[in-house]
């Protein structure tokens, strides 16, 4: 090809940038030929070159037989256009062009930037809608409990529907009204030899069931402040009883269970003698369907409603290495226990009670006198006793199911003895060997915002006002 043909396909239309001014497809973007985008380009020029039937030189011999017409170049271009024309989605795509993308359907790269900010919207939302709780820095109040025993196996506390809560202190019992503040004196034991070891308020709070040191069991009205009966079986002290329903359920130090049906004349109902030490810990499911026992011989026993007449377990638990007496079931889980166990052990175990098998373990490193889950959020609080290196005294939050510590609770100057919580499920109780009664609100529902931390504060520093419960 001679010098001067080759000048006129170089000015031809077809070579020239100049062609893409006077095409009629409108972009969105202005583009700019000698700075090409490829992030906003669809560059179709290349893809035209590509598809376009034009002659080619040909660097053979033969000027005057085109390229384009050899069978392999035809495949070539072929397996180009097969692999360049679509995009990763299947959809057409072209390739090399400089200029802006024509206006389509298709999205721009802005759109990833659209997209971050729905989800920080989302997230600011979703941070907005999860409510803030503060700990509270101290209790909410604080009563002198003088003569409380300081017994780990005893379980001297229940709050009932009613919201009042009754409290052995020594040879008394006494009902407390959170309503009023007011105090009634309920019983008070006659010789130095017996006193309360356990109190348990009925589902309707209508009845109150106290047992003894010397291995008396009794059923009071509390409005009328009269003994209604006495219960019969045990040889021994009576430090946990549960109800459930009709039945109220005892152990003792005999290692029996019994479960009694208040509404019988002879209210034995069955006997189980399974644990070998003193059975310390007696919790009925919310259900009703199973009871777990704990006893002074490191076991935990799940026990079925319909099959305690036979004393076949539904299962024997032994994980534990101290006695356990606190023992919770999960109030949004039917089959799920939390249990703790002694000075030498100081594990919280939950379990589940269907298979059998324990499904987390903390190491609390401290004596566990009681549990207590919170109804409104998912978390348990564990209260503890004696310690060689931490939580000595303390109580402490955990959230659940990852049991990570939430925080930590205290001023008792002696170990707890023991938890109850409050009908609303809000306050929990914790009774001290130090002869104090404090009042945490621990539990409460999520709070409108951060600002009520001020409050919290403050209610620390006013916790220390302590009044005589009697």
């Amino acid at each position: 090809m001679d010098e001067s043909a080759t000048w006129r396909l170089l000015e031809s239309d077809w070579y020239s940038p100049r062609r893409l001014h006077d095409c009629p497809t409108h972009y969105s973007f202005p583009g700019d030929r000698f700075l090409p985008n490829r992030c906003l380009m669809d560059l179709d020029k290349a893809h035209t070159l590509l598809t376009s039937k034009t002659p080619q030189f040909n660097t053979s011999s033969n000027f005057n037989v085109p390229l384009s017409s050899s069978p392999l170049f035809q495949a070539y271009r072929q397996k180009l256009i097969e692999n360049l024309s679509l995009d990763s989605q299947g959809r057409p795509f072209k390739i090399m062009v400089f200029r802006g993308s024509p206006k389509s359907s298709r999205k721009s790269i802005r759109f990833v930037d659209e997209l971050r900010q729905e989800v920080a919207a989302i997230f600011e939302k979703d941070c907005k809608q999860t409510p803030y709780r503060c700990i509270p820095k101290g209790e909410k109040r604080a009563l002198d409990a003088p003569r409380l025993r300081n017994d780990y196996y005893s379980n001297i506390m229940s709050w009932g529907i009613n919201n009042i809560l009754a409290v052995a202190l020594g040879p008394e019992l006494y009902l407390w009204n959170s309503e009023d503040q007011a105090v009634h004196k309920l019983l008070q034991v006659r010789g130095g030899n017996d006193w309360p070891t356990s109190v348990t308020w009925s589902e309707d709070a209508s009845t109150l069931a106290v047992g003894y040191m010397c291995s008396n069991l009794q059923l009071w009205d509390v409005e009328s402040s009269k003994l209604i009966r006495s219960l019969q079986g045990h040889s021994g002290r009576i430090a946990s009883t549960a109800w459930n329903g009709h039945i109220l359920t005892s152990g003792s130090r005999d290692k029996s269970i019994i479960n009694h049906d208040v509404r019988a004349a002879n209210s034995l109902a069955s006997c189980i003698k399974r644990h070998a030490d003193e059975v310390c810990g007696l919790k009925w499911s919310t259900e009703g369907n199973r009871l777990a026992s704990g006893g002074n011989e490191n076991l935990l026993y799940i026990w079925e409603a319909s099959k305690m007449s036979s004393s076949k377990f539904l299962h024997r638990l032994s994980d534990h290495c101290a006695a356990v007496k606190a023992l919770a079931w999960c109030p949004y889980q039917n089959n799920v226990l939390a249990s703790g166990g002694g000075l030498s052990d100081g594990c919280i175990k939950i379990w589940n009670t269907e298979k059998g098998i324990c499904i987390n373990n903390i190491e609390t490193k401290a004596q566990i006198c009681g549990l207590e889950w919170n109804r409104h959020h998912k978390e348990i609080l564990s209260g503890h006793g004696y310690s060689i290196r931490e939580n000595q005294n303390k109580l402490c939050l955990w959230r659940y199911p990852s049991m990570t510590k939430v925080g930590e609770l205290g001023n008792h100057k002696s170990r707890i003895i023991n938890l109850c919580q409050s009908p609303d499920g809000i306050t929990v109780i914790s009774a001290g060997a130090d002869e104090t009664l404090r009042f945490w609100d621990v539990f409460g529902p999520p709070t409108a915002g951060a600002g009520n931390s001020m409050v919290s504060d403050l209610q620390g520093l006013l916790s220390f006002r302590t009044s005589l419960l009697r």
